[in-house]
C-alpha cells in the first residue's frame, strides 16, 4: 500500500488535535515512502512515523522511528549511527514544547527517533527504591507503587510521560514541607531528578558506545540527572518513601487580589496555603477575578466531607473540549481575539460547575488519585515557565510582583484591542534538588532549574511562573518576550534569581519562543554558572556529556547551540 506524504501528515495534524501528539500511526519500512538508513541493524523495528508534538507547533511528517526490545539493542543504534553519520533521539510520549528531542522545521535526513514506550519500560520495586526503564510512564509508575505501599511527595500533573522524559528535564509536582511536616524519608521536596539513585547511559568507553552505570554519589552522573537530551538515559533506580492519603480541596471563592496580594496583608493569601499544607497549585484565567486553587494536605483517614477516589484524573470537566471551546479556538485560528476575556470567564465557570456536578471539590484517597489530573485529551495550549529560585519567606512577594506585572501587561495589551494570553497562569510551588533528601546524600543536578546556589543556602523554595495561550495566538510571543525580560530583571540580586522551566518555552523574542541567542549562549548558561562551585557547574555538565557523546550522537541544531 501506498501512503504519501501529506496523508501521514494529515494524520499527524488530526491525532495532536485529537490529544495524541506522538502517536501518528506507523508506516513499516518496506512500504516507506523515503529511503531507509543505510544496513539498520536487523532484528531492530523499524517504521515511518510523523512526530508531532504536544502543542502541535513541532509537526515532521517523515521521520524513521525505531523500537529497540532491549538496552542492548540501543546500544547497536547508537553505533549504527556513529558508524553512519546519523543521530538517534530518545523518543517518549512527546508530551513536551522545547525543541531538545527536535526542533520545529529541522532536516531529519540523518536522524532515528527511538521509541522506549513499546519495549523498555520494566518496573522492579524494592523496600526503598523502584528501578524503571525510561520508556515506562508515570501512570505506570504511580500504579506499580501503590500496589508495593510505595508513592512519591509530589507529581506532574499529566501522568502520560515517560520517566526517561521526565528526567531528561528535571520535571517537577508542587511540593514543600507545610509548617511543622517532617519528610518521609524516601521522598524530596525537589524535582524528581533529586529522586535518582542510580543511571544507566549509553556512553563512549573510548572505541565504542555502550551501557555505563552512574550511582547518586559519583561525581558524572551530575550532568545526566536532567540532561536536555543531550544523553540517553535507559534506566534508572529512583528512591521511594511510603505511600501517603492525600486530601485536595479546591476553592474558586478567594479573590485573586487577595490570593496573589502582597505580603504581610494577611488573610488568604498564597503563602498561607503553602505554610498550612504545603503542597498547592493555583491556576488563574486571565480577566477573571477567581483562580482555582487546589490544595493537597497529608490526611491518614478520610475526612467527613472528602469523596474517596481510587483512581487518578478526578477532573473530568478538565479533559474535554466543549463546544464553545471548539468555536473559540476556530476564531483563534481565523485571528479573531476579541471573546477572549467571555472565553476565560467560561474557562473558570467551567471549573466551578465541573467540580460541583462532579463531587470533586474536595477529594481523599493514595497520593497518585489526587495528584495526577491532566489527560492527554485537555485543551492543548503553549506555556512560557520560569522557575523563581528564593527563600521560603519570600513566595508571596514572588507571585505578588508578578501577578501584578501580568495584569498591568494584560490589561495594556487590551486597550489596544489585543489579547494574547488565552490560557492559565498556573503557579507551583516546589523545594530546591538538595542532595540532603538523597538517601546516602551524592550530587545536586548541574543542569536542574531547581539547583540549590550554595552561595545562597536561604534560597531554599521554587516559584514556578507558567503563562499558557493557545498556540498561533497574536502577538503572544512579544507578550512572552516582554514578561521573561521582566521576570529575569525582577527576580535578582539578593532576592532571587530566574532559570528556565526547560520543557516549556523561554528564550523568547517577538520572533518565537528559544529564539533569544544571547540567552541560549549568555543568560542562561550563566544562571547554573552563578554560585556553583568552579569544576561543578553548566560547563563541567558540558564537558562530562560531550565525553560521554564526543561524536555527538545524541544531540540535535538546537542542542549543537545551547549546550555546544
Amino acid at each position: 500500500m501506498s501512503v504519501n506524504r501529506r496523508t501521514i501528515l494529515k494524520g499527524a495534524a488530526a491525532l495532536a488535535a485529537a490529544g495524541l501528539a506522538g502517536e501518528a500511526f506507523a508506516v513499516p519500512a518496506s512500504a516507506a515512502t523515503i529511503a531507509p538508513p543505510p544496513a539498520f541493524p536487523s532484528g531492530i523495528e523499524l517504521y515511518q512515523q510523523a512526530y508531532v508534538n504536544w502543542s502541535g507547533e513541532i509537526s515532521l511528517a517523515d521521520v524513521w522511528t525505531c523500537a529497540p526490545a532491549t538496552p542492548a539493542d540501543v546500544v547497536t543504534v547508537a553505533n549504527w549511527a556513529h558508524a553512519n553519520d546519523y543521530r538517534v533521539r530518545p523518543k517518549g510520549m512527546s508530551h513536551g514544547w522545547s525543541p531538545t528531542l527536535l526542533p520545529a522545521g529541522a532536516d531529519v535526513s540523518k536522524v532515528v527517533l527511538v521509541d522506549l514506550t513499546k519495549n523498555l519500560r520494566s518496573i522492579q520495586v524494592g523496600s526503598s527504591s523502584v528501578t524503571v526503564q525510561a520508556g515506562a510512564t508515570i501512570d505506570q509508575l504511580t500504579v506499580a507503587l501503590e500496589n508495593a505501599g510505595k508513592g512519591l511527595a509530589a507529581l506532574t500533573a499529566p501522568g502520560n510521560l515517560t520517566v526517561g522524559g521526565v528526567l531528561a528535564i528535571g520535571a517537577h509536582g508542587s511540593a514543600v514541607p507545610a509548617t511543622g511536616e517532617t519528610r518521609i524519608p524516601g521522598t524530596s521536596y525537589g524535582t524528581l531528578s533529586n529522586l535518582v539513585l542510580s543511571l544507566t547511559v549509553v556512553a563512549w568507553n573510548g572505541s565504542a558506545y555502550a551501557l555505563k552505570t552512574y550511582t547518586r554519589t559519583q561525581p558524572d552522573i551530575a550532568a545526566f540527572l536532567v540532561h536536555l537530551g543531550r544523553a540517553f538515559v535507559v534506566s534508572a533506580t529512583l528512591q521511594v518513601g511510603t505511600n501517603t492519603r492525600l486530601r485536595c480541596q479546591s476553592f474558586y471563592d478567594i479573590p485573586t487580589a487577595t490570593l496573589f496580594g502582597a505580603p504581610g496583608t494577611g488573610g488568604r493569601t498564597l503563602s498561607s496555603y503553602v505554610n498550612s499544607s504545603g503542597r498547592v497549585e493555583a491556576i488563574w484565567f486571565p480577566f477573571t477575578d477567581r483562580p482555582w486553587l487546589k490544595v493537597w494536605t497529608i490526611a491518614p483517614t478520610k475526612p467527613v466531607l472528602s469523596k474517596t477516589v481510587n483512581a487518578p484524573y478526578a477532573y473530568t470537566f478538565a479533559n474535554f473540549l466543549t463546544p464553545e471551546q471548539s468555536n473559540f479556538l476556530s476564531r483563534i485560528v481565523r485571528g479573531d481575539v476579541s471573546g477572549t476575556p467571555a472565553f476565560q470567564n467560561l474557562q473558570i465557570s467551567i471549573v466551578g460547575s465541573g467540580l460541583i456536578v462532579t463531587g470533586t471539590w474536595d477529594i481523599w484517597g493514595w497520593s497518585k488519585n489526587s495528584l495526577l489530573y491532566v489527560q492527554p485529551t485537555t485543551l492543548r495550549i503553549v506555556e512560557a515557565g520560569y522557575a523563581v529560585l528564593t527563600s521560603r519567606a519570600n513566595v508571596q512577594r514572588v507571585v505578588h510582583e508578578f501577578y501584578v506585572k501580568y495584569q498591568e501587561r494584560i490589561t495594556a495589551y487590551q486597550a489596544q484591542g489585543k489579547f494574547p494570553m488565552n490560557g492559565p497562569v498556573e503557579i507551583r510551588v516546589t523545594g530546591v534538588d538538595a542532595p540532603a533528601e538523597v538517601a546516602g546524600g551524592g550530587v545536586s543536578p548541574q543542569l536542574s532549574a531547581a539547583r540549590p546556589r550554595p552561595d545562597h543556602p536561604e534560597w531554599d523554595t521554587v516559584v514556578w511562573l507558567d503563562m499558557g495561550t493557545i498556540p498561533g495566538t497574536p502577538e503572544c510571543d512579544a507578550f512572552y518576550a516582554e514578561m521573561e525580560a521582566w521576570i529575569v530583571a525582577n527576580y535578582s540580586g539578593s532576592y532571587a534569581t530566574v532559570r528556565p522551566e526547560w520543557s516549556k518555552a523561554w528564550a523568547v523574542t517577538p520572533s518565537g519562543a528559544w529564539t533569544d541567542s544571547a540567552a541560549l549562549t549568555g543568560r542562561i548558561p550563566q544562571s547554573l554558572r552563578a554560585g556553583q562551585p568552579s569544576g561543578d557547574n553548566w560547563d563541567t555538565a558540558r564537558a562530562t556529556l560531550n565525553a560521554a557523546d564526543p561524536h555527538r550522537v545524541f544531540s540535535n541544531t538546537f542542542l549543537d547551540v545551547l549546550l555546544p
